[in-house]
């Protein structure tokens, strides 16, 4: 069938695959499916049980929630009579909750569970556009998401065929405000057709199909995930969501997924955390592992390295790479990862292991992929973000700004027509922000932020995040900020893994007192100066890290010093170290 509206996924795939395991979730230790069919009745429960409450179409419905299938069955209820989701991060303010509802003028709200409640009902105090808040766990006092039902009991789903038809490819679907490093945030209105021309045209790119399963744990409340919720729907991909972070792990050997998205971070320990089992190794054994190891560092997916490079790398993966692949559930084909800069050492390493990153670019304007490195060897150049997918355009301005056109750009910023104008020009190219260039032709590689790179005061043009990447690259650096504007020089904020720096420390034979001594001791602070010079090694002279300060307390969403999707606030860290950085000058 022609799918023209998100919500035409569940007909098309009760019609095509239908699954016994559509969605599922672990609910007190077991893991509970939702049908195909389930999940249209429960969606079409929804929607209503809405109407009766007054919901119409373009009114706003906030969802406030990890994933679990309830978010999807709400989701798609929310759609199905026209009106608009409003997904948030269940790990933003009150000031955040509070702004966002005024702003989208949300009308209900789905939360998930007791602590999101209390939260929500504080941010709603004395406003009266907000009728109602369900909650999905039982919490003592708030309504529960099952009385949404209840109000669709004895209504006729017939009455729901006239309000579907209503919806327009063109009608807005979502509204998503991305938090930005700056000021409030912006409401991103996406429409149905944004999301299904993204997933279609990524669609010929993700090697699965109805006999595969997904393991999901980012934020559905964020496009990339929820553009592959749709993208696994339209495919007949079964849906298993994580318990939550912590248990990833656990869950891959459960689940035994196919395919999961990720963020760069994630796999960034996962490998920390291999290579901190591998240290633990001695003798011969150890020497295999670094032997193997090395072989995946040296992983090129453009180039065949010959007979001796490809005996040694298969043997490797017969004593070394299986482990991985266990580790994982043994039968990942594809981890799709974007959010962030991969380091190229990862994907060669999980490349090298026959586990297949696809790296991929994108923003919540963009609904959100622009680019995807593919499955294919030959089509995956590592250190890119790959090819364009299908309908997608591409222009790298005269100041090397990426600009993207298609029927992938957003509506516009939800009643911001000035913010909209400035994003998209007369053209209908979309202004990303950021710095890229091609490489042969057809694979984009982006290097950096436009309005994160400084200036310093010699003139020249520093761009700190390749740099904070390869710092990264380290097992001792958990986070780092170049700061340098208008100065003589680049320096370093860092914030150590303690993990990764017991390790060493244990391998060094160094005494571990306190994270807090630790950073002070000289053999620590020459570890961290060796890991700078070698940083520093592929870098201009004006570009290099001159001097660096240790800092004992990680950044986070909660101190106000990273956005919901991790990236650093640079204005609000440069405020809260603003002696510390001046006494590096």
């Amino acid at each position: 069938m022609n799918i023209t509206r998100t919500f035409d996924l569940l007909p098309n795939q009760l019609q095509q695959y239908p699954q016994p395991d559509c969605l599922a979730a672990k609910v007190n230790g077991t893991w509970q499916k939702y049908s195909t069919q389930q999940v249209q009745d429960y969606a079409n429960q929804v929607s209503l049980g809405l109407l009766k409450l007054g919901i119409g179409k373009n009114d706003k419905v906030a969802i406030i929630s990890f994933n679990r299938p309830e978010w999807v069955l709400a989701d798609f209820g929310i759609q199905q009579i026209g009106a608009t989701s409003v997904p948030m991060y269940p790990t933003i303010t009150e000031e955040d909750y509070r702004y966002i509802f005024n702003d989208a003028e949300v009308k209900a709200i789905f939360v998930s569970d007791a602590s999101l409640y209390n939260k929500v009902v504080a941010a709603t105090e004395g406003m009266e556009s907000v009728k109602e808040i369900y909650t999905f766990d039982e919490v003592r006092g708030a309504k529960h998401w099952t009385e949404v039902l209840e109000l669709a009991k004895g209504e006729d789903v017939q009455q729901l065929e006239p309000l579907k038809a209503a919806v327009k490819p063109e009608d807005i679907l979502t509204l998503i405000y991305t938090s930005g490093t700056t000021g409030n945030p912006k409401g991103v209105m996406l429409t149905h057709n944004n999301l299904v021309s993204n997933f279609e045209g990524a669609m010929p790119y993700v090697p699965v199909g109805p006999e595969h399963r997904a393991l999901s744990f980012l934020p559905l409340c964020h496009i990339f995930e929820r553009m592959l919720l749709y993208l696994y729907m339209r495919v007949g991909v079964s849906i298993y969501y994580a318990e939550s972070i912590e248990k990833v792990a656990d869950n891959l050997k459960e689940v035994k997924p196919h395919v999961f998205t990720t963020v760069p971070r994630l796999l960034e320990k996962v490998y920390d955390k291999i290579v901190a089992t591998g240290m633990e190794l001695t003798g011969i054994k150890r020497k295999l592992f670094f032997w193997a190891l090395d072989l995946g560092l040296k992983y090129d997916t453009q180039k065949d390295q010959g007979w001796w490079y490809n005996k040694q790398l298969e043997l490797a993966n017969k004593i070394i790479f299986s482990k991985w692949r266990e580790a994982l559930g043994g039968n990942v084909k594809v981890i799709v990862s974007g959010g962030a800069a991969l380091q190229p050492r990862l994907a060669r390493v999980f490349w090298s292991a026959h586990i297949r990153v696809m790296e991929g670019y994108g923003l919540t304007e963009t609904s959100p992929v622009i680019s995807v490195n593919r499955y294919e060897p030959e089509n995956n150049m590592i250190g890119t973000v790959g090819i364009a997918i299908d309908g997608v355009e591409i222009k790298i301005a005269e100041d090397g700004e990426i600009l993207t056109r298609g029927p992938h750009v957003m509506k516009g910023y939800y009643k911001k027509p000035d913010l909209t104008a400035e994003a998209i020009d007369a053209e209908g190219w979309f202004h990303t922000g950021d710095i890229g260039e091609m490489i042969d032709g057809k694979y984009l590689k982006i290097t950096d932020r436009k309005k994160e790179m400084f200036k310093t005061s010699g003139g020249k043009y520093v761009a700190p995040q390749p740099i904070e990447n390869k710092l990264k690259e380290s097992v001792v650096i958990e986070q780092v900020m170049i700061v340098g504007d208008g100065r003589k020089y680049a320096s370093a904020l860092i914030v150590p893994s303690f993990l990764g720096l017991q390790d060493w420390a244990s391998h060094k034979g160094l005494k571990y007192t306190s994270d807090e001594e630790m950073i002070k001791h000289p053999d620590v602070i020459e570890k961290f100066k060796r890991e700078i010079d070698k940083a520093n090694e592929g870098l201009a002279q004006y570009e290099t890290v001159k001097k660096f300060t240790i800092i004992p307390n990680l950044w986070t969403v909660e101190t106000g010093e990273l956005t919901p999707t991790l990236k650093v606030k640079r204005k609000v860290i440069t405020a809260n170290y603003h002696d510390v950085i001046e006494s590096m000058y």
